[in-house]
């Protein structure tokens, strides 16, 4: 098929409305990959079947948005004190699904989509079929952004790796935990391009400007006993 699909994570994506190199004043920064948060306390192991990683991303313009889901493949968090000191989940790149509502063309199905994110275009989940986020620093939030997520409490760091690459980014996050459980949730927006994920052969080339760079990624991780 054409190189007019939309790129996924990891994950979610606002869209960029001019073919610059700027960033959305929603996307994260990111820098280089930073010293993981040592695990302490007590380690609760991720529930796979109630966490989930939802992305989202447009062509240029807003075009033809496509959304779905990851599933999570393992995971843990550590509370201390009855904080969240560490974690990490690994996101199974494989599980990537289209959501057949975000396809209303009649030409494409659901299935070519994900077969499509899945290939060498995009993911290269054969070489990848994992990524995985490993938290390096959590503070507290006093005034969130009105882009976070409802009820965002925390400033969560860490290392997010796509395709292979390895950068650090710093967004909002609603943490909570209780005396048998811990989830952290999160809505934040990367720029594919700091992972080296390029559709097109250049900045030139029209494949590569008529997909929006942005990916919206949102974060339901859950853990108890």
């Amino acid at each position: 098929m054409k190189k007019l699909s939309v790129i996924a994570l990891v994950g979610v994506g606002l869209l960029a409305a001019s073919c610059t190199k700027e960033k959305s004043a929603d996307t994260v920064a990111t820098a280089t990959e930073q010293k993981v948060a040592e695990s302490k306390g007590e380690v609760l192991a991720v529930d796979v079947a109630t966490s989930v990683v939802n992305w989202k991303a447009f062509h240029k313009g807003g075009m033809a948005p496509r959304w779905g889901t990851l599933n999570v493949k393992s995971g843990d968090l550590s509370i201390e004190g009855g904080q969240l000191a560490a974690g990490n989940f690994v996101i199974d790149m494989n599980s990537i699904k289209v959501d057949p509502a975000s396809v209303t063309e009649k030409d494409k199905k659901p299935g070519d989509l994900e077969a499509h994110l899945k290939n060498t275009d995009f993911f290269d989940t054969a070489k990848n079929p994992t990524s995985d986020f490993k938290i390096t620093s959590v503070a507290d939030l006093k005034d969130a952004p009105k882009d976070a997520v409802a009820g965002a409490n925390k400033t969560v760091s860490g290392n997010l790796t796509l395709s292979g690459k390895t950068m650090n980014v710093t967004f909002p996050a609603k943490v909570d935990v209780t005396d048998s459980s811990a989830s952290v949730q999160a809505k934040f927006t990367v720029n594919r391009a700091d992972w080296g994920i390029k559709f097109g052969t250049s900045e030139a080339d029209p494949a590569e400007w008529m997909i929006s760079k942005d990916i919206e990624i949102a974060v339901d991780v859950k853990a108890k006993k």
